[in-house]
């Protein structure tokens, strides 16, 4: 999931996402400790065009080629997020947050290498799992403003389950 969310943040977001529509970034993220899949894109001036391309991303991860250089630049990226150079400050926070979560050394040497060992046909499997949380089963979430979301939701109705004005 970590070296499949790199790949998509680095190419298939950053493509469709940030260069065509304009975003000034789209990513991908899983959180190992709630299972969480989250799709973001940022100061996005097409949201629903956007939410199409999140949908698109379980046929794309499935039939993904990659060749094995390639492959290596995404786990190479993936573990120097994993273990990026901290400050102190950054260690500190980094162990009590472990600590509280329960994470112990052991998880973390294991996600290491797992994520060493990935493979491509690992990260087109996980199309399957995104394509649970797509279309339908998706929850999307947008800081926008009112004319935006009610363009969003007068060309795709319930796209939204509410719209909250927060200022």
């Amino acid at each position: 999931a970590y070296v499949a969310s790199k790949v998509l943040g680095t190419s298939w977001l950053w493509d469709r996402v940030r260069v065509s529509g304009g975003a000034y970034g789209g990513f991908a993220d899983f959180d190992s400790h709630s299972g969480q899949f989250t799709y973001l894109s940022y100061r996005d001036p097409n949201l629903l065009d956007t939410l199409d391309v999140y949908d698109g991303t379980p046929a794309w991860l499935r039939t993904l080629e990659l060749d094995n250089d390639a492959l290596t630049k995404a786990i190479i990226g993936t573990v120097g997020d994993i273990d990026s150079y901290q400050l102190p400050d950054a260690k500190g926070h980094s162990a009590l947050m472990r600590h509280l979560l329960g994470v112990t050394q052991e998880e973390r040497q294991k996600r290491r290498e797992e994520v060493l060992g990935t493979t491509l046909a690992e990260i087109r499997a996980f199309g399957e799992a995104v394509a649970c949380v797509s279309g339908p089963a998706a929850r999307v979430v947008a800081v926008t403003n009112a004319d935006r979301a009610a363009a969003a939701l007068e060309a795709r109705p319930g796209v939204f389950d509410e719209v909250i004005k927060v200022l």
